[in-house]
């Protein structure tokens, strides 16, 4: 299931998370957006707790609409603390996004590798 945010909850859900956010921007009249929705829950699965996927209906929060300056719908930003690290739009179909999708779950997995080593990193600085 994909959380539903809108400008009310968007700043907790999405620019405060602890998790970088896949936002989904869409509209009821979109039929590309129904198309590529499969695809983003499998993405989701496949990521688990490492990203948090939410949709906000462009056509309802316009404010969010214009503060990201949507050209066309679906259009999908990657927000991690607070900042866009990826934006996907004017996707041809199924198969660029998954492209797409599967670069950034790559260097997402990649990182939280990264993160599982040591907390704390010994420079070589000693006190007297």
């Amino acid at each position: 299931m994909v959380l539903s945010v809108s400008e009310r909850t968007f700043t907790q859900e999405v620019l405060e998370s602890p998790i970088p956010v896949l936002v989904n921007f869409e509209a009821p009249w979109c039929g590309l957006c129904r198309i590529i929705h499969p695809l983003l829950l499998q993405f989701k699965a496949q990521c688990g707790e490492q990203i948090k996927l939410v949709s906000v209906n462009a056509d309802q929060n316009f404010k969010l609409s214009t503060t990201y300056r949507l050209k066309s719908l679906p259009t999908l930003l990657l927000i991690e603390n607070g900042a866009i690290q990826h934006r996907l739009e004017s996707f041809r179909g199924r198969d660029d996004l998954s492209l797409a999708l599967e670069e950034i779950k790559i260097s997402y997995n990649n990182r939280s590798k990264a993160y599982n080593g040591p907390k704390t990193l010994d420079l070589g600085c000693r006190t007297a």
